[in-house]
């Protein structure tokens, strides 16, 4: 899956002769997974049409600040596109529409969107080699980049002209290629390994029966996919669930037993920078499993149960550099049980999630937590999504490393 599945991408069009590729790069870029809407500046539409665009984008088109239908004006919202975006990137970008962003001209819908914009923003610059080198044309360079702009270079080839030099855009799939490395290169967690477990244990009775929990593993689920957000590179061992991930930076291996857990988590612990351990893993198995189907033969079944593997003290006894995280479920005393945790299990940080609140715990879509780390610091959170609270998780993990 491409980092820029899902996202939002606003892609800009200016009047140069480069715009008929921007068929061909709007495809590329909703084949990656990529929501596109497209504004066009005036010019750009004598070299390529809104309805094509259109059509390979799904999306209305933009150009104008307003659109005529039945005589009644409809407003375009140029502030509203460009809070819209996640990234806007303006293919191709003349030494005109270039001059006007580094300078705040706003003339059109693109420069208003542009200025109101947020987001991250790329440039694919296309023009005749003499323009391109021009001294205005560098000026401009120079003010987008300082802006915080990324400058996707042109290449040399045949220009329109008939000239030979630089000054070509970059092909469709070469921009494509060239933001997803950017964006790749510049995640907080690239080239780190995260191990993560989710989901509960199922301890078997029987080849029928089990002792397990009712952990949907949706927590843990979420903060492997924020972490491939990041960058980094993820191992999900996952008791029984219905959930699912399919992100090329996720290996999902499937557990079911608690030794299970504990052996697939030591088997990667230690190449492992960063370990959290969301899983709600049975505190204990039945002593004898029986081989056969226990039979109903009287009202009452006594089960002989024996404690399992800690694997998240196992973990505090022999890391090294890694950071260590663990999960707290609690009903009373919560603050100061995790506390007690978090030090009896050498951790760097335990996330506090209490039953009595509402909305938090299992199977549900949000959580409520409190965060203490290994300096006692507590820092508590309002009810949130999931989603929501593995993003503010990270966040406190890529903050405390950096630290």
């Amino acid at each position: 899956m491409s980092i820029l599945s899902g996202k939002n991408l606003l892609l800009g069009i200016t009047g140069g002769i480069a715009a008929y590729k921007t068929a061909s790069l709007v495809r590329f870029l909703v084949k990656r997974g990529a929501h596109v809407k497209v504004v066009m500046t005036p010019a750009a539409k004598d070299f390529i049409t809104p309805l094509t665009l259109s059509t390979l984008s799904k999306n209305p088109v933009y150009s104008s600040f307003t659109n005529e239908d039945d005589d009644n004006a409809v407003w375009n919202n140029h502030v509203d596109l460009g809070l819209w975006a996640n990234l806007f990137v303006v293919a191709p970008a003349t030494a005109n529409t270039m001059s006007k962003m580094a300078n705040g001209v706003c003339d059109n819908l693109l420069l208003a969107t542009y200025l109101s914009a947020k987001c991250p923003v790329y440039f694919a610059p296309a023009m005749d080699l003499d323009m391109y080198k021009h001294p205005t044309t560098l000026e401009s360079f120079e003010k987008l980049n300082a802006f915080g702009n990324v400058m996707i270079p042109a290449t040399s080839g045949e220009l329109a002209s008939g000239l030979v030099g630089e000054g070509r855009m970059a092909e469709p799939e070469d921009i494509v290629a060239f933001i997803e490395k950017d964006i790749l290169n510049k995640l907080p967690l690239r080239g780190k390994r995260v191990l993560i477990t989710a989901g509960p244990t199922y301890e078997a009775i029987d080849p029928v029966r089990f002792i397990g929990n009712h952990s949907s593993g949706k927590m843990g689920f979420e903060i492997a996919k924020a972490s491939a957000d990041l960058g980094a590179e993820v191992i999900l061992v996952t008791g029984p669930t219905h959930e699912n991930i399919s992100h090329t930076l996720v290996k999902v291996i499937p557990v079911v037993s608690a030794q299970n857990m504990y052996d697939a988590v030591h088997s990667h612990f230690k190449t492992a920078d960063i370990a959290i351990l969301s899983a709600a893993v049975a505190d204990f198995s039945p002593k004898e499993v029986a081989i056969q189907k226990i039979k109903k033969k009287s009202s009452t079944l006594t089960l002989e149960l024996e404690k399992t593997k800690d694997i998240l003290a196992s973990l505090g006894d022999i890391k090294k550099d890694q950071f260590l995280v663990g999960f707290a479920l609690e009903t009373n005393n919560e603050i100061e049980n995790a506390k007690g945790k978090l030090k009896r299990k050498n951790l760097n940080l335990i996330v506090l999630n209490s039953l009595n609140d509402k909305g938090a715990g299992f199977k549900g879509n949000t959580n409520k937590v409190t965060f203490i780390d290994d300096k006692e610091k507590i820092t508590e959170f309002e009810l949130k999504s999931k989603a929501e609270v593995a993003i503010d998780l990270l966040n406190k993990i890529i903050s405390d490393i950096d630290a």
